[in-house]
């Protein structure tokens, strides 16, 4: 039983009535308290994991995509990405070595700036993660790609010209 006791210290004065110590029962309010944690212990929502719809390319020959407009996202080793417009052959924009955070958004929006001018369609985004490349990297990819709300974005199998790339810089 949990209880408060209070005994009042003694005074000066010779007629002092004698008092009864106060006592206070503080099981009520234990029990109290208790039930309360355990009530929005069961009752609470935990915090759900929020899922990202991506499409994976079907199986089948590939669909037409006009190069022009095309954005591919190579993810290499040591968290760095190279990008380019265009195909790997013949890219409009050279390959450019970025990091993840603020570099790609800035990369991503200066993409999407250029097709703006050229074009009356969106960026289309195609992201290949590389053997070397890990998974987090990939999360934050299309997680920024989610911040600079591109309309279009795939994920596709990193192919050997891309992969050459990635050698090229010491990426792979």
């Amino acid at each position: 039983m949990a209880e408060l006791n209070y005994s009042p210290g003694r005074t000066g004065s010779r007629h002092t009535l004698k008092k009864m110590p106060v006592r206070v029962d503080l099981t009520a309010m234990v029990d109290l308290a208790f039930l309360l944690i355990t009530f929005f212990m069961l009752t609470t929502v935990l915090n759900k994991p929020q899922m990202m719809p991506v499409v994976m390319p079907a199986d089948g020959p590939p669909g037409p995509v006009p190069e022009s407009r095309t954005m591919t996202i190579c993810l290499g080793k040591n968290n760095e990405a190279l990008f380019y417009l265009g195909i790997a052959d013949h890219p409009l924009v050279a390959p450019t070595k970025i990091g993840f955070g603020k570099d790609m958004d800035r990369a991503i929006l200066q993409m999407e700036e250029r097709i703006k001018q050229t074009s009356k369609d969106g960026l289309i985004v195609v992201v290949k993660p590389s053997d070397h490349s890990i998974y987090d990297n990939l999360v934050s990819t299309l997680d920024e790609l989610k911040i600079t709300a591109v309309p279009t974005y795939a994920l596709a199998r990193i192919s050997a010209k891309d992969i050459d790339l990635l050698k090229q810089r010491g990426m792979y």
